[in-house]
Protein backbone atom coordinates (compact mmCIF):
# COMPACT_ATOMS: atom_id res chain seq x y z
CA UNK A 1 0.00 0.00 0.00
CA UNK A 2 0.81 3.75 -0.34
CA UNK A 3 3.09 4.71 2.49
CA UNK A 4 3.71 8.58 3.95
CA UNK A 5 6.81 10.15 5.34
CA UNK A 6 5.57 10.15 9.26
CA UNK A 7 5.08 13.34 10.84
CA UNK A 8 7.61 11.99 13.22
CA UNK A 9 10.49 11.44 10.74
CA UNK A 10 9.33 15.39 8.79
CA UNK A 11 9.75 16.75 12.80
CA UNK A 12 13.17 15.36 13.04
CA UNK A 13 14.62 16.29 9.97
CA UNK A 14 13.18 19.73 10.57
CA UNK A 15 15.28 19.91 13.99
CA UNK A 16 18.42 18.95 12.29
CA UNK A 17 17.81 22.08 9.95
CA UNK A 18 16.27 19.64 6.82
CA UNK A 19 13.39 20.45 4.74
CA UNK A 20 10.29 18.05 5.29
CA UNK A 21 8.53 17.56 1.96
CA UNK A 22 5.60 15.26 2.02
CA UNK A 23 6.00 12.24 -0.13
CA UNK A 24 4.10 9.05 -1.19
CA UNK A 25 5.20 5.74 -2.20
CA UNK A 26 3.42 3.81 -4.72
CA UNK A 27 3.90 0.01 -5.90
CA UNK A 28 3.32 -1.40 -8.62
CA UNK A 29 -0.22 -2.34 -8.97
CA UNK A 30 -1.78 0.85 -6.86
CA UNK A 31 -2.97 3.90 -8.75
CA UNK A 32 -1.04 6.71 -9.69
CA UNK A 33 -3.73 8.83 -10.44
CA UNK A 34 -4.84 8.49 -6.58
CA UNK A 35 -1.97 8.59 -5.06
CA UNK A 36 -1.82 12.10 -7.13
CA UNK A 37 -5.06 13.48 -6.24
CA UNK A 38 -4.04 12.97 -2.36
CA UNK A 39 -0.84 14.18 -2.80
CA UNK A 40 -0.59 17.92 -1.04
CA UNK A 41 1.21 20.88 -3.06
CA UNK A 42 4.62 20.74 -3.28
CA UNK A 43 4.88 16.81 -2.49
CA UNK A 44 6.24 13.70 -4.46
CA UNK A 45 4.89 10.94 -5.47
CA UNK A 46 6.90 8.31 -5.97
CA UNK A 47 6.77 4.60 -8.07
CA UNK A 48 8.85 2.06 -6.80
CA UNK A 49 10.46 0.16 -9.77
CA UNK A 50 8.51 -2.16 -11.39
CA UNK A 51 5.20 -1.72 -14.23
CA UNK A 52 3.02 0.76 -13.30
CA UNK A 53 -0.48 1.83 -15.51
CA UNK A 54 -1.02 5.05 -16.95
CA UNK A 55 -2.59 7.19 -18.15
CA UNK A 56 -2.12 9.87 -16.26
CA UNK A 57 -2.87 14.01 -15.15
CA UNK A 58 -1.03 16.05 -12.66
CA UNK A 59 -3.19 18.63 -11.79
CA UNK A 60 -1.56 20.01 -9.12
CA UNK A 61 2.31 21.34 -7.93
CA UNK A 62 3.80 18.43 -7.20
CA UNK A 63 6.89 15.86 -8.79
CA UNK A 64 6.12 12.40 -10.00
CA UNK A 65 9.24 10.30 -9.70
CA UNK A 66 10.40 7.03 -10.02
CA UNK A 67 13.30 4.57 -8.84
CA UNK A 68 15.61 3.42 -11.25
CA UNK A 69 13.11 0.64 -12.77
CA UNK A 70 10.68 2.27 -12.31
CA UNK A 71 7.95 2.14 -15.72
CA UNK A 72 4.97 3.80 -16.84
CA UNK A 73 2.54 3.18 -19.56
CA UNK A 74 -0.61 4.30 -21.25
CA UNK A 75 -3.19 2.30 -22.52
CA UNK A 76 -2.22 3.21 -26.10
CA UNK A 77 -4.10 6.13 -27.04
CA UNK A 78 -3.96 10.00 -25.50
CA UNK A 79 -0.55 10.85 -23.82
CA UNK A 80 1.00 8.61 -20.84
CA UNK A 81 1.52 11.87 -18.75
CA UNK A 82 -0.69 15.07 -18.88
CA UNK A 83 0.64 18.13 -17.05
CA UNK A 84 -1.21 21.00 -16.47
CA UNK A 85 -0.37 22.69 -13.02
CA UNK A 86 2.08 24.99 -12.99
CA UNK A 87 5.63 23.98 -11.27
CA UNK A 88 5.06 20.03 -11.58
CA UNK A 89 7.58 17.92 -12.42
CA UNK A 90 8.04 14.62 -13.94
CA UNK A 91 11.57 12.68 -12.98
CA UNK A 92 13.59 9.46 -13.43
CA UNK A 93 10.60 7.31 -15.17
CA UNK A 94 10.70 5.12 -18.36
CA UNK A 95 7.68 6.18 -20.35
CA UNK A 96 5.58 4.00 -22.83
CA UNK A 97 2.26 3.43 -24.33
CA UNK A 98 1.06 6.64 -26.35
CA UNK A 99 -1.51 6.46 -28.80
CA UNK A 100 -0.79 7.47 -32.20
CA UNK A 101 -3.14 10.87 -33.16
CA UNK A 102 -0.67 13.13 -34.22
CA UNK A 103 -3.40 16.26 -34.00
CA UNK A 104 -4.47 14.60 -30.83
CA UNK A 105 -0.08 15.28 -29.94
CA UNK A 106 -0.31 11.96 -27.85
CA UNK A 107 2.62 12.14 -26.07
CA UNK A 108 4.94 10.44 -23.35
CA UNK A 109 4.58 14.09 -21.51
CA UNK A 110 2.38 16.41 -22.61
CA UNK A 111 2.37 20.15 -21.36
CA UNK A 112 -0.71 22.01 -21.33
CA UNK A 113 -0.36 25.89 -21.32
CA UNK A 114 -1.00 26.14 -17.66
CA UNK A 115 1.87 24.05 -16.64
CA UNK A 116 4.09 26.97 -16.40
CA UNK A 117 7.85 26.24 -15.08
CA UNK A 118 6.78 22.43 -15.32
CA UNK A 119 10.09 20.48 -15.37
CA UNK A 120 10.23 16.56 -17.03
CA UNK A 121 14.03 15.26 -16.82
CA UNK A 122 15.94 12.69 -16.79
CA UNK A 123 13.78 10.09 -18.63
CA UNK A 124 13.41 7.09 -20.63
CA UNK A 125 10.84 8.11 -22.90
CA UNK A 126 10.44 5.60 -25.71
CA UNK A 127 8.25 4.55 -28.83
CA UNK A 128 5.70 7.35 -27.97
CA UNK A 129 4.42 9.33 -30.90
CA UNK A 130 5.80 12.35 -29.72
CA UNK A 131 8.21 12.45 -27.03
CA UNK A 132 7.69 15.69 -25.32
CA UNK A 133 5.30 18.04 -26.47
CA UNK A 134 5.31 21.50 -24.65
CA UNK A 135 1.79 23.04 -25.65
CA UNK A 136 2.29 26.86 -24.06
CA UNK A 137 4.14 26.18 -21.23
CA UNK A 138 5.88 28.97 -20.90
CA UNK A 139 9.65 28.66 -18.64
CA UNK A 140 9.70 24.93 -18.99
CA UNK A 141 12.24 22.93 -18.92
CA UNK A 142 13.23 19.18 -21.00
CA UNK A 143 16.55 18.17 -19.42
CA UNK A 144 18.38 15.13 -19.35
CA UNK A 145 15.88 12.64 -20.90
CA UNK A 146 16.35 9.99 -23.59
CA UNK A 147 13.67 10.29 -26.50
CA UNK A 148 13.28 7.19 -28.82
CA UNK A 149 10.41 7.09 -31.46
CA UNK A 150 8.22 4.90 -33.58
CA UNK A 151 10.77 2.84 -35.47
CA UNK A 152 7.85 0.85 -37.16
CA UNK A 153 6.23 4.12 -38.54
CA UNK A 154 7.19 6.46 -41.86
CA UNK A 155 9.07 9.26 -40.60
CA UNK A 156 6.83 11.78 -42.51
CA UNK A 157 3.73 9.96 -40.00
CA UNK A 158 6.10 10.13 -36.51
CA UNK A 159 5.70 12.72 -33.74
CA UNK A 160 9.00 14.57 -32.83
CA UNK A 161 11.51 13.95 -30.47
CA UNK A 162 10.08 17.40 -28.11
CA UNK A 163 8.04 19.79 -29.90
CA UNK A 164 7.64 23.21 -28.82
CA UNK A 165 4.10 25.64 -29.51
CA UNK A 166 3.98 28.91 -27.74
CA UNK A 167 6.20 28.41 -24.79
CA UNK A 168 7.85 31.71 -24.28
CA UNK A 169 11.30 30.73 -22.10
CA UNK A 170 11.03 27.11 -22.59
CA UNK A 171 14.30 25.36 -22.49
CA UNK A 172 15.41 21.76 -24.30
CA UNK A 173 18.51 20.94 -23.20
CA UNK A 174 21.05 17.64 -22.90
CA UNK A 175 18.75 15.41 -24.19
CA UNK A 176 19.23 12.32 -26.81
CA UNK A 177 16.88 12.60 -29.26
CA UNK A 178 16.19 9.41 -32.05
CA UNK A 179 14.23 7.87 -34.31
CA UNK A 180 11.45 10.79 -34.56
CA UNK A 181 10.25 12.86 -37.98
CA UNK A 182 12.19 16.25 -36.17
CA UNK A 183 14.34 16.22 -33.29
CA UNK A 184 13.11 19.46 -31.65
CA UNK A 185 9.83 21.14 -33.78
CA UNK A 186 9.51 25.09 -32.56
CA UNK A 187 6.78 27.04 -33.62
CA UNK A 188 5.62 30.73 -32.66
CA UNK A 189 7.82 31.13 -29.88
CA UNK A 190 10.11 33.08 -28.21
CA UNK A 191 13.24 33.46 -26.19
CA UNK A 192 14.01 29.90 -26.19
CA UNK A 193 17.18 27.83 -25.43
CA UNK A 194 18.03 25.07 -27.22
CA UNK A 195 21.16 23.36 -25.80
CA UNK A 196 23.37 20.66 -25.71
CA UNK A 197 20.99 18.06 -27.24
CA UNK A 198 22.28 15.26 -30.03
CA UNK A 199 20.06 14.41 -32.70
CA UNK A 200 20.09 11.05 -34.35
CA UNK A 201 18.22 9.27 -37.37
CA UNK A 202 15.72 12.12 -38.05
CA UNK A 203 14.65 14.06 -40.55
CA UNK A 204 15.87 17.56 -39.46
CA UNK A 205 17.69 17.62 -35.59
CA UNK A 206 16.26 21.06 -34.97
CA UNK A 207 13.63 22.57 -37.18
CA UNK A 208 12.83 26.15 -36.23
CA UNK A 209 10.02 28.44 -37.61
CA UNK A 210 8.34 32.02 -36.51
CA UNK A 211 10.94 31.91 -33.21
CA UNK A 212 12.56 34.88 -32.70
CA UNK A 213 15.11 36.17 -29.72
CA UNK A 214 16.00 32.51 -29.08
CA UNK A 215 19.44 30.54 -28.61
CA UNK A 216 20.81 27.04 -30.86
CA UNK A 217 24.32 26.12 -28.87
CA UNK A 218 26.38 22.99 -28.47
CA UNK A 219 24.35 20.41 -30.00
CA UNK A 220 25.25 17.53 -32.28
CA UNK A 221 23.54 16.65 -35.24
CA UNK A 222 24.61 12.60 -36.46
CA UNK A 223 23.33 11.64 -39.98
CA UNK A 224 20.03 13.32 -39.98
CA UNK A 225 18.45 13.91 -43.21
CA UNK A 226 19.44 18.20 -42.48
CA UNK A 227 20.78 19.22 -39.66
CA UNK A 228 19.81 22.87 -38.32
CA UNK A 229 16.46 24.52 -40.16
CA UNK A 230 16.09 27.80 -39.23
CA UNK A 231 13.27 29.84 -41.01
CA UNK A 232 11.21 32.96 -40.61
CA UNK A 233 13.12 33.78 -37.27
CA UNK A 234 14.91 36.37 -36.29
CA UNK A 235 17.96 37.69 -33.98
CA UNK A 236 19.03 34.18 -33.01
CA UNK A 237 22.45 32.88 -31.80
CA UNK A 238 22.85 29.74 -33.24
CA UNK A 239 26.68 28.46 -31.92
CA UNK A 240 28.76 25.91 -31.12
CA UNK A 241 26.48 23.35 -32.89
CA UNK A 242 28.02 19.95 -35.25
CA UNK A 243 26.35 18.53 -38.13
CA UNK A 244 27.95 15.70 -39.15
CA UNK A 245 27.17 13.54 -42.42
CA UNK A 246 23.89 15.01 -42.86
CA UNK A 247 22.26 14.34 -45.66
CA UNK A 248 21.40 17.26 -47.25
CA UNK A 249 21.75 20.83 -45.17
CA UNK A 250 24.15 20.78 -42.35
CA UNK A 251 22.50 24.49 -41.87
CA UNK A 252 19.80 26.18 -43.72
CA UNK A 253 18.47 29.63 -43.11
CA UNK A 254 15.55 30.32 -44.84
CA UNK A 255 14.26 34.33 -44.36
CA UNK A 256 16.33 34.05 -41.02
CA UNK A 257 17.46 37.51 -40.21
CA UNK A 258 19.54 39.73 -37.48
CA UNK A 259 21.38 36.20 -36.41
CA UNK A 260 24.50 35.72 -34.99
CA UNK A 261 26.31 32.16 -36.49
CA UNK A 262 29.14 31.30 -35.44
CA UNK A 263 31.18 28.46 -33.82
CA UNK A 264 29.54 25.86 -35.76
CA UNK A 265 31.72 22.98 -37.66
CA UNK A 266 29.34 20.93 -40.97
CA UNK A 267 30.89 17.72 -41.75
CA UNK A 268 30.11 16.16 -45.25
CA UNK A 269 30.40 12.32 -45.61
CA UNK A 270 30.90 11.56 -48.89
CA UNK A 271 33.59 9.30 -49.93
CA UNK A 272 36.27 11.26 -51.65
CA UNK A 273 35.58 14.82 -50.57
CA UNK A 274 36.11 13.57 -47.09
CA UNK A 275 39.61 13.08 -47.80
CA UNK A 276 40.60 16.59 -48.37
CA UNK A 277 39.02 18.13 -45.55
CA UNK A 278 40.64 14.90 -42.92
CA UNK A 279 43.88 15.94 -44.72
CA UNK A 280 43.32 20.08 -43.60
CA UNK A 281 42.20 18.88 -40.04
CA UNK A 282 44.92 16.49 -39.48
CA UNK A 283 47.60 18.44 -41.53
CA UNK A 284 48.30 15.62 -43.94
CA UNK A 285 49.00 15.95 -47.62
CA UNK A 286 46.22 16.25 -50.05
CA UNK A 287 45.23 12.41 -51.34
CA UNK A 288 44.73 11.53 -55.12
CA UNK A 289 43.10 8.83 -54.24
CA UNK A 290 40.20 10.95 -52.89
CA UNK A 291 39.23 12.55 -56.04
CA UNK A 292 39.51 9.36 -57.68
CA UNK A 293 37.24 7.97 -55.33
CA UNK A 294 34.85 10.91 -56.07
CA UNK A 295 35.00 10.32 -59.56
CA UNK A 296 34.31 6.90 -59.25
CA UNK A 297 30.92 7.50 -58.19
CA UNK A 298 30.18 8.22 -54.20
CA UNK A 299 27.40 9.28 -53.02
CA UNK A 300 28.09 13.65 -53.06
CA UNK A 301 26.97 15.36 -49.74
CA UNK A 302 24.76 18.11 -49.90
CA UNK A 303 25.53 21.94 -48.76
CA UNK A 304 27.20 22.48 -45.81
CA UNK A 305 24.87 25.41 -45.34
CA UNK A 306 22.22 27.52 -47.47
CA UNK A 307 21.19 30.87 -47.06
CA UNK A 308 17.98 31.98 -48.65
CA UNK A 309 16.48 35.03 -48.73
CA UNK A 310 17.72 35.94 -45.10
CA UNK A 311 19.57 39.27 -44.35
CA UNK A 312 21.57 41.01 -41.80
CA UNK A 313 23.08 38.11 -40.32
CA UNK A 314 26.77 37.52 -39.07
CA UNK A 315 28.59 34.19 -39.72
CA UNK A 316 32.11 34.10 -38.24
CA UNK A 317 34.06 31.23 -37.14
CA UNK A 318 32.40 28.25 -38.83
CA UNK A 319 33.91 25.60 -40.11
CA UNK A 320 31.84 23.97 -43.15
CA UNK A 321 34.13 21.09 -44.46
CA UNK A 322 33.48 17.82 -46.67
CA UNK A 323 30.68 19.08 -48.74
CA UNK A 324 28.64 19.07 -52.38
CA UNK A 325 28.48 22.84 -51.85
CA UNK A 326 29.94 25.03 -48.93
CA UNK A 327 27.87 27.60 -49.06
CA UNK A 328 24.60 27.86 -51.50
CA UNK A 329 23.73 31.58 -51.30
CA UNK A 330 20.86 32.61 -53.18
CA UNK A 331 16.99 34.65 -53.54
CA UNK A 332 18.07 38.50 -52.95
CA UNK A 333 19.90 37.50 -49.19
CA UNK A 334 21.32 41.46 -47.75
CA UNK A 335 23.79 42.48 -45.64
CA UNK A 336 25.00 39.72 -44.51
CA UNK A 337 28.52 39.76 -42.77
CA UNK A 338 30.66 36.10 -43.69
CA UNK A 339 34.28 36.39 -42.30
CA UNK A 340 36.83 34.33 -40.22
CA UNK A 341 35.01 31.03 -41.60
CA UNK A 342 36.92 27.66 -43.01
CA UNK A 343 36.11 26.19 -46.39
CA UNK A 344 37.61 23.08 -46.45
CA UNK A 345 37.50 20.30 -49.49
CA UNK A 346 33.94 20.93 -50.52
CA UNK A 347 33.63 20.15 -54.16
CA UNK A 348 32.39 23.60 -54.95
CA UNK A 349 33.13 25.80 -52.03
CA UNK A 350 30.51 28.71 -52.91
CA UNK A 351 27.27 28.47 -55.63
CA UNK A 352 26.12 32.05 -55.84
CA UNK A 353 22.89 32.40 -57.76
CA UNK A 354 22.74 35.95 -58.37
CA UNK A 355 24.82 38.44 -60.78
CA UNK A 356 25.85 41.23 -58.07
CA UNK A 357 29.90 41.18 -56.52
CA UNK A 358 30.17 40.49 -52.90
CA UNK A 359 33.28 41.39 -51.02
CA UNK A 360 33.19 38.34 -47.86
CA UNK A 361 36.16 40.19 -46.17
CA UNK A 362 35.68 42.92 -43.46
CA UNK A 363 38.34 45.38 -42.22
CA UNK A 364 41.34 43.49 -43.78
CA UNK A 365 39.96 39.83 -42.96
CA UNK A 366 37.96 37.02 -44.89
CA UNK A 367 38.27 33.41 -44.85
CA UNK A 368 39.73 30.78 -45.46
CA UNK A 369 39.81 28.56 -48.45
CA UNK A 370 41.83 24.82 -48.81
CA UNK A 371 41.71 25.64 -52.80
CA UNK A 372 43.06 29.03 -52.65
CA UNK A 373 47.10 28.46 -53.81
CA UNK A 374 48.09 32.04 -52.55
CA UNK A 375 51.12 33.33 -51.54
CA UNK A 376 51.76 35.34 -48.29
CA UNK A 377 54.99 37.05 -48.82
CA UNK A 378 54.78 39.68 -46.07
CA UNK A 379 53.94 37.06 -42.89
CA UNK A 380 50.63 38.86 -42.11
CA UNK A 381 48.62 36.12 -42.22
CA UNK A 382 46.45 37.11 -44.88
CA UNK A 383 46.51 35.90 -48.71
CA UNK A 384 48.29 38.42 -51.21
CA UNK A 385 45.64 38.12 -53.68
CA UNK A 386 41.91 38.28 -53.69
CA UNK A 387 40.38 34.74 -53.50
CA UNK A 388 37.32 34.07 -56.01
CA UNK A 389 35.53 31.29 -55.36
CA UNK A 390 32.88 31.38 -58.31
CA UNK A 391 35.77 31.69 -61.05
CA UNK A 392 36.06 30.44 -64.18
CA UNK A 393 38.17 27.59 -62.81
CA UNK A 394 35.46 26.77 -60.60
CA UNK A 395 32.96 26.52 -63.29
CA UNK A 396 35.26 24.41 -64.73
CA UNK A 397 35.87 21.91 -61.37
CA UNK A 398 32.15 22.06 -60.77
CA UNK A 399 32.18 19.59 -64.26
CA UNK A 400 34.68 18.04 -64.67
CA UNK A 401 36.07 16.92 -60.78
CA UNK A 402 39.25 15.32 -62.19
CA UNK A 403 40.46 18.27 -63.28
CA UNK A 404 41.02 19.20 -59.54
CA UNK A 405 44.33 17.27 -59.97
CA UNK A 406 45.76 20.28 -62.17
CA UNK A 407 44.80 22.62 -59.65
CA UNK A 408 48.44 23.68 -58.99
CA UNK A 409 49.58 23.69 -62.57
CA UNK A 410 51.08 26.36 -64.64
CA UNK A 411 48.09 26.24 -67.12
CA UNK A 412 45.53 26.75 -64.35
CA UNK A 413 47.74 29.67 -62.81
CA UNK A 414 47.79 31.20 -66.41
CA UNK A 415 43.92 31.26 -66.29
CA UNK A 416 43.73 32.69 -63.22
CA UNK A 417 46.26 35.15 -63.90
CA UNK A 418 44.35 36.41 -66.98
CA UNK A 419 41.38 36.52 -65.30
CA UNK A 420 42.69 38.88 -62.97
CA UNK A 421 44.13 41.46 -65.59
CA UNK A 422 40.47 40.82 -68.12
CA UNK A 423 37.78 41.22 -65.35
CA UNK A 424 35.47 41.14 -68.08
CA UNK A 425 35.88 37.48 -68.20
CA UNK A 426 35.02 36.67 -64.50
CA UNK A 427 31.39 35.90 -63.76
CA UNK A 428 29.49 37.61 -61.02
CA UNK A 429 29.48 36.30 -57.46
CA UNK A 430 31.83 36.35 -54.22
CA UNK A 431 34.93 37.35 -53.81
CA UNK A 432 37.27 37.30 -51.23
CA UNK A 433 39.57 40.17 -50.99
CA UNK A 434 41.52 39.76 -47.60
CA UNK A 435 41.25 35.84 -47.50
CA UNK A 436 42.78 33.79 -44.49
CA UNK A 437 45.95 31.99 -45.39
CA UNK A 438 45.58 29.25 -42.85
CA UNK A 439 42.42 27.73 -40.88
CA UNK A 440 41.18 28.84 -37.99
CA UNK A 441 41.04 26.24 -34.96
CA UNK A 442 38.28 24.14 -34.97
CA UNK A 443 35.47 24.94 -33.23
CA UNK A 444 35.29 23.38 -29.53
CA UNK A 445 31.62 22.31 -29.25
CA UNK A 446 32.11 20.46 -32.65
CA UNK A 447 35.26 18.75 -30.47
CA UNK A 448 33.00 17.97 -27.89
CA UNK A 449 30.84 15.59 -29.79
CA UNK A 450 33.63 13.88 -31.63
CA UNK A 451 34.06 10.30 -30.62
Amino acid sequence: MRRRLSALAGAALMLVGGTATARTVVVPGESVQAAIAAEPPDGTVELLPGLHRGAVLIDRPVALEGRDGAILEGPGHGSVITVTAEGAAVRGLTLRGSGSDLSGMDSGVLLRQSARGAIVENNRVEENLFGVYVHGAERAVVRRNIITGQRGRRMSERGDGVSVWNAPGARVEDNDIRFGRDGIFVRVSRRNVFAGNRFRDMRFAIHYMYTNDSEVSGNASLGNHAGYAIMYSSRLRVIGNLSDGDRDHGLMFNYANGSEVSGNHVIGRAQGFRDEAAAERTGGEHLPAGVAGAEAGGPAPGKCVFIYNSNRNRFTGNRFDGCGIGVHFTAGSEGNTIIGNAFIGNRNQVKYVGTRHLDWSREGRGNYWSDNPAFDLDRDGIADGAYRPNDVVDRVLWSAPRAKLLLNSPAVQVLRWAQSQFPAILPGGVVDSHPLIAPPAPPNAALRWRP
